[in-house]
């Protein structure tokens, strides 16, 4: 067994690994084509994949997964037209491959300059979101990486669906195939062993879970960009707009409480507990919200009868840890903006963080004192997203500090490497003595 798992994980990396030198000198018509392509074939054929998505809905109910995590599977027209779009926009923009990023005179005459190229075999480990499928592969065919793909097992059917579109569009425009490889079997081996192959994996990007993650960074000998769990932090400032405020916070928990850029934790300036937070907790509780709060703001909830409907619970510590993923906000009540930034510091995960505030000193504080990935001042959370940014797509949001942080797009998806131009250059003149120059051209 254990053979058969490293013959099919080795066959996986080597069909990937041989399309690099292809890639790196196709042409970038070729690129957006296919792309082009592959949104045509996902319109075509959105009722096969819709039809793979209900084996995997049904399969996800069978096993009790959350309403949540369910909806994180489902593909709709809606998600299909995402899709759709994610593989036109990513189409649309300026290829990396090849940019001289910066190019300098050496007093010798020397022009150093640094090239984008691809990273190589990316590697995506992943869970539940079959969309992750056409971001990931979209961002690697047009950065000219090959791609190994590996969802949940709970996704398997969509994924292949979807997979199988994009090799069509390949074959059809000339892009090689092999490039993109899906791993349609469920042993988790197959995830361990393609980890250990250094020199033929070039970076591996998981993308899901906390458990996920650290099992992927501790299992691996290859370079692994994390993407860890997203509790996202909002700060309403005592100099907020609280109209902002309401929307902001309503947006950033409610209208998708399943993915890593809602806020899990609320931060409220005590000068505006009274006047804030009642009218907040009264829209939260509204929509289904439950709210895990500490003693100041949950009194607020327990003294006033019209918020008697509302679901409010003392809150525990390991709660400002938790990401919930779900309709479950923790509440903290600070008394200055150095208290907010504490608490974001201890129990964030330097994912996406916000501060409501009409005070410019605040928010500059705010933005160059709190290290995370995406730092934001009067907006949602919500927008860490490598489309929302303008970058077409993502890999994931990494909330690692070296190569990439934030939404990994396709810059994110090259390195540079030096390239130098000369004209005969040796360094310290150090060349052949011209007396044996002179015997050797007599050879």
């Amino acid at each position: 067994m254990q053979e058969q798992v490293v013959s099919y994980a080795l066959e996986k990396v080597e069909k990937a690994r041989q399309t690099l030198r292809a890639l790196s000198s196709l042409k970038t018509s070729i690129k957006n084509n296919t792309l082009l392509r592959a949104a045509e074939l996902l319109d075509k054929k959105r009722d096969y994949i819709k039809e793979e998505n209900s084996k995997d809905i049904e399969y996800a109910k069978s096993l009790g997964l959350s309403s949540a995590l369910i909806d994180r599977l489902l593909l709709n027209d809606k998600r299909i037209d995402g899709m759709i779009k994610v593989l036109e926009d990513v189409a649309k923009l300026p290829d990396p491959v090849g940019e001289i990023v910066r190019m300098w005179t050496l007093p010798n005459g020397l022009k150093v300059g640094r090239m984008r190229v691809p990273l190589g075999v990316v590697f995506i480990v992943y869970e539940a979101r079959p969309n992750v499928t056409i971001e990931a592969a979209s961002l690697c065919m047009k950065s000219s990486n090959a791609i190994i793909l590996r969802g949940g097992k709970e996704a398997i059917n969509s994924n292949r669906a979807l997979v199988e579109v994009l090799k069509e569009a390949c074959r059809m425009e000339g892009f090689p195939e092999d490039a993109i490889q899906f791993i349609d079997r469920p042993e988790r081996e197959i995830v361990w062993e393609i980890l250990k192959m250094e020199g033929k994996v070039d970076v591996a990007i998981p993308r899901g879970g906390e458990s996920l993650i650290r099992a992927v960074a501790e299992n691996a000998r290859v370079p692994v960009i994390k993407h860890y769990k997203g509790v996202c932090n909002i700060y309403v400032d005592d100099e907020a707009d609280l109209k902002k405020a309401y929307h902001i916070v309503y947006n950033a928990k409610v209208q998708r409480p399943s993915v890593c850029n809602a806020v899990e934790n609320l931060i409220i300036h005590r000068n505006i507990l009274e006047s804030f937070w009642p009218r907040m907790a009264y829209i939260l509780g509204k929509a289904g919200v439950e709210l895990r709060c500490d003693e100041e703001s949950l009194r607020i909830i327990k003294n006033n009868p019209r918020l008697s409907f509302v679901k409010a619970v003392p809150a525990t510590e390991e709660d400002y840890y938790e990401e919930f993923l779900d309709l479950i906000l923790a509440v903290k009540v600070v008394g200055s903006l150095e208290e907010a930034i504490d608490f974001i510091e201890k129990y964030g995960s330097k994912h996406s963080d916000a501060i409501i505030t009409e005070n410019y000193t605040k928010a500059m504080r705010f933005l160059q004192e709190v290290d995370s990935a995406a730092v934001y001042v009067n907006a949602s959370t919500r927008f860490t997203d490598g489309n929302e940014f303008g970058l077409g797509a993502e890999m994931g949001i990494s909330t690692d500090k070296i190569h990439a942080r934030g939404p990994m797009a396709l810059e994110e998806l090259t390195i540079t490497k030096f390239v130098i131009l000369g004209e005969g250059q040796v360094r310290d003149n150090v060349g052949v003595p011209e007396d044996l120059l002179s015997e050797a051209l007599q050879v």
